[in-house]
């Protein structure tokens, strides 16, 4: 196989990337379109196209000898725009820095050195890929030698045939055709008068302009014939000018045109962060190259301490020694990852670049060494608590220690909080942001915890390792963050973190410890009942088929439905029929089994996901009570998520006299409380756009839905179409276009298309405001919530379906993290004023709905503080408006 070389048009290809790209620029305003551009470029070489060796050619200063053959060549170019002008030099020399050859030569211009190298490379049995859309290179181009242009831009190769798809003419030929029609450009003449068709004419009959000449008379045409008599002496210096020179001989040795051993973007990280290029560097931490890379060596290694504190003693004096303004990182290492069975094994801290402690308080091996006793244990924590503590993931930390030492850990930073607000889209555990940042790998939990063990088992010198990085890293990350925030000019962002997100932590933790109560008297019914019903249907399905078979196996049940029963497959997977639920439901008139099929699985799902395990928990608790995990950084828009259980899903409706929400009590002599946010999204899409007529809706308080298919449909039909209107109301919030509005009304995209244009000509602000929301996510990357959280997107290199898709995503976060600002904010007020009051628990957040357990004689009274902190928690250009509901069960509230 053929060793390949590129060769880059440096000039031309860093010209087109500014015209390409938005005018991007540095929080100090230096313009920085052009070098996003070349960094994406470098980024993916080895994606785009595989290369052995690289060069980049450039023109020298002053003048060559085109200009000593022509006065007036290039003469007549306009103006270089300032800001390409400004970004250059610094492109050039971080060519340079990150280790690429480059090719330049006085008295040459670029072309002339990519001429060079590709004969000299073609002549040593190189494929030759020449990165450029520059038509005076298409000379060069050599099919039979593997020479052709590269266009960066639309990815795509330019070879012989390219060249006279376009200009008629075979690369041997293009030096003959451009002496003919000159090129305005560089200011070459050519023939005046002779265009495209005549030159290509010319070409076609007599091969090169030697030829034309030395056949002249032959020429039929009398005006031709004059034109190029006239124009003789410009048509050969014209093709003196465009002939490029390819006797530079420029290389002497090829292993100086090997790609960079080291990751040329880490080898330049400074200067990029310098020009707040974070997104590149993150991403070529993440993913790296393309191409096999070493992370670029440190100028020092660095000497890290961890250090035992297996006594009393040695713990006090390290503790003494504290700065008074330190930062501590903290840490926890436990026996179980869920913190009502996990107990503490020890702690670490660190508030040094490169020392960090580790406490171990009851490891439990054969041999084990010193530790420290519970109460010392105690003691050494209250007094770190003092300090501004710095964790990753404080809710788990504030749990454990809650839970073995009956302390209120106090939170100063959470990392993993930073991490999600600088990029929600991103992983936020520590390994993969130290390896993202630092390029280090950390000691995992496998390689110190065997199989089947927990930390308690593990020796203390191992344990001391593990532990003690931990907590170093995590300073070392939130100093790096802290950077980050300040780099990017994001102190709005940070604030964010300081006075909502990490107060929101204790809230979470806080409904995390209290439950919810579930009737396990009812679910064993359910469950008896479940059971009935899905061996009803299993008997039905099996004679429905004539045979037993696993109805779980989707193997098996392909083979029933498309083998035996002969249905027609229309999707088919690796290992065989599909069956899922869409194949379905479009064979749902096709045979009787397909309905009960259906009809199975809902069921099934049903007691296998709710039924089933929320019983198995609830017998678990001696006070019936099942504890969810809430996911802080689990979505993008900023909503919580939940799981063991996820109670972010629970059915709201009833199946086969089955509502799971009605398992969901208060315990006795409580009520349960449910306070929801009344059509949240929409009035935010009011605040935000203005639109009066919707403004006006809300500040009346009428019915939205009702006036929407009021404007659409007529007073006559509104009430009937209501329904329908509420869909688009919704819809239209997240993107929803003509296509899957049909599908989901049932009526013809025609239709729906005229639905949609109503609602806009009706809420005339609206339309604009979503198209204003996509330009400027295109233009800035991102899109803010009400309270200034930002959702990043990388629409560089975006294939269009991608694009899309990021762009209902940015309308959707608008409005669903916003929803999320205000809800966070009503929950945190709330929590500060029932904190301490037990008559009072917030249990669970169901999107825009909260739920409470009061104690039946202050329910009024809870209902309407609650009902009035979270209608005046913000104040928009339209009203908040709050409904409550008071029920013994999550079924009833509504």
């Amino acid at each position: 196989m053929k060793k390949s070389i590129t060769i880059i048009d440096t000039f031309g290809f860093l010209f087109r990337s500014y015209f390409a790209l938005p005018p991007l620029r540095s929080n100090r305003g230096f313009p920085t379109g052009l070098l996003t551009g070349f960094m994406n470029f470098v980024a993916g070489i080895g994606k785009d196209f595989k290369t052995d060796y690289i060069v980049f050619a450039l023109d020298a200063k002053g003048t060559t000898f085109r200009n000593e053959l022509f006065d007036n060549y290039k003469a007549q170019r306009p103006d270089v725009p300032e800001d390409l002008l400004t970004q250059l030099p610094v492109a050039i020399s971080w060519v340079e820095k990150m280790g690429f050859k480059i090719a330049i030569r006085t008295g040459y211009e670029a072309d002339d050195m990519v001429a060079s190298i590709a004969k000299d490379a073609k002549e040593k049995g190189f494929e030759v890929r020449i990165v450029s859309h520059d038509k005076d290179l298409y000379q060069l181009i050599d099919d039979e030698n593997s020479v052709y242009l590269f266009d960066p831009t639309k990815k795509q190769i330019i070879n012989e045939a390219k060249c006279i798809e376009k200009y008629g003419v075979t690369p041997k030929q293009f030096i003959d055709y451009q002496a003919l029609v000159g090129d305005t450009a560089d200011n070459i003449p050519g023939v005046k008068g002779v265009g495209a068709k005549t030159a290509q004419t010319l070409i076609e009959q007599f091969e090169t302009l030697e030829n034309i000449y030395e056949n002249i008379e032959n020429i039929d045409k009398k005006r031709t014939k004059e034109l190029l008599i006239e124009g003789k002496e410009n048509a050969f210096l014209s093709k003196q000018l465009v002939t490029l020179k390819d006797d530079c001989h420029f290389i002497s040795n090829i292993d100086e045109f090997s790609l960079p051993l080291e990751n040329p973007i880490l080898k330049i990280a400074s200067d990029l962060e310098s020009y707040d290029m974070h997104r590149i560097i993150e991403r070529v931490n993440k993913n790296g190259l393309n191409y096999k890379t070493e992370v670029p060596k440190k100028v020092e290694d660095e000497k890290i301490e961890y250090i035992l504190l297996d006594n009393e003693n040695d713990l006090t004096l390290a503790i003494n020694k504290i700065p008074r303004d330190a930062i501590i990182a903290f840490d926890t290492e436990t026996t179980n990852l869920d913190t009502a069975k996990a107990k503490i094994v020890g702690f670490s801290f660190c508030y040094e670049d490169k020392k960090a402690y580790y406490v171990p308080i009851s490891h439990n091996y054969l041999g084990v060494g010193n530790q420290i006793s519970i109460d010392a244990a105690k003691k050494a924590i209250e007094i770190l608590n003092r300090y501004k503590l710095v964790f990753q993931n404080f809710k788990y930390d504030w749990q454990i220690v809650k839970n073995n030492f009956d302390l209120d850990l106090k939170l100063y930073a959470d990392t993993m909080i930073l991490s999600w607000l600088l990029d929600t889209s991103e992983k936020v555990g520590i390994d993969y942001q130290i390896k993202k940042y630092f390029q280090i790998d950390m000691v995992s939990f496998s390689q110190v915890v065997k199989k089947g063990e927990d930390f308690s088992s593990v020796e203390l010198e191992k344990a001391t390792q593990y532990a003690a990085e931990d907590a170093l890293m995590t300073l070392k990350l939130f100093n790096k963050q802290l950077e980050i925030f300040k780099q990017r000019g994001e102190d709005e962002l940070l604030s964010i973190a300081f006075e909502l997100e990490f107060n929101f932590i204790y809230v979470l933790a806080s409904m995390e410890q209290k439950g919810i109560k579930i009737d396990v008297k009812l679910l064993k019914e359910y469950k008896d009942r479940s059971l009935i019903y899905l061996n009803e249907l299993t008997q039905n399905i099996y004679e429905a088929c004539g045979e037993s078979f696993n109805i779980n196996s989707p193997k098996q049940l392909g083979v029933i439905l498309f083998e035996k029963l002969g249905l027609a497959s229309s999707k088919k997977t690796k290992t065989g029929y599909s069956t899922d639920e869409s194949v379905l439901e479009s064979l749902k008139n096709e045979h009787k089994v397909v309905p009960l099929l259906l009809k199975y699985r809902e069921a099934f799902k049903l007691h296998s996901t709710y039924i089933e395990p929320l019983l198995e928990l609830g017998l678990k608790d001696s006070e019936n009570r099942v504890f969810s995990s809430f996911l802080h950084t689990g979505t993008t828009t900023g909503r919580l998520s939940s799981k063991n259980p996820n109670l972010q899903n629970i059915p709201v409706g009833t199946f086969s006299d089955i509502q799971i929400r009605r398992a969901f009590i208060a315990q006795e002599g409580y009520k349960l409380v449910g306070v929801d946010y009344s059509q949240i999204e929409l009035r935010l899409l009011a605040h935000f756009s203005k639109d009066e007529a919707l403004v006006n809706a809300f500040k009346q308080d009428l019915d939205i839905h009702l006036q929407t298919a009021i404007k659409i449909f007529g007073e006559d039909e509104a009430k009937d179409k209501r329904a329908i209107a509420k869909t688009i109301n919704f819809g239209l919030l997240y993107g929803m276009g003509s296509k899957k509005l049909s599908d989901t009304l049932g009526i013809s995209t025609k239709e729906a298309k005229t639905y949609i244009d109503s609602y806009f000509e009706a809420f005339k602000s609206v339309k604009d405001y979503f198209k204003s929301i996509e330009d400027e996510a295109i233009e800035k990357g991102y899109v803010k919530t009400l309270l200034n959280r930002k959702r990043l997107f990388d629409f560089q290199g975006a294939s269009p379906m991608l694009k899309a898709a990021y762009l209902r995503e940015a309308v959707n976060t608008l409005f669903q993290g916003s929803a999320a600002d205000l809800i966070k904010l009503s929950m945190i007020n709330i929590h500060l004023k029932y904190k301490d009051n037990p008559n009072v628990k917030m249990l669970l957040q169901i999107h825009d709905e909260l739920i409470f357990e009061v104690k039946d004689e202050y329910v009024d009274e809870v209902s309407k503080d609650i009902k009035d902190i979270m209608e005046s928690i913000f104040v928009l250009n339209v009203p908040l408006k709050v409904s409550v509901g008071v029920a013994n069960s999550w079924q009833d509230l509504k």
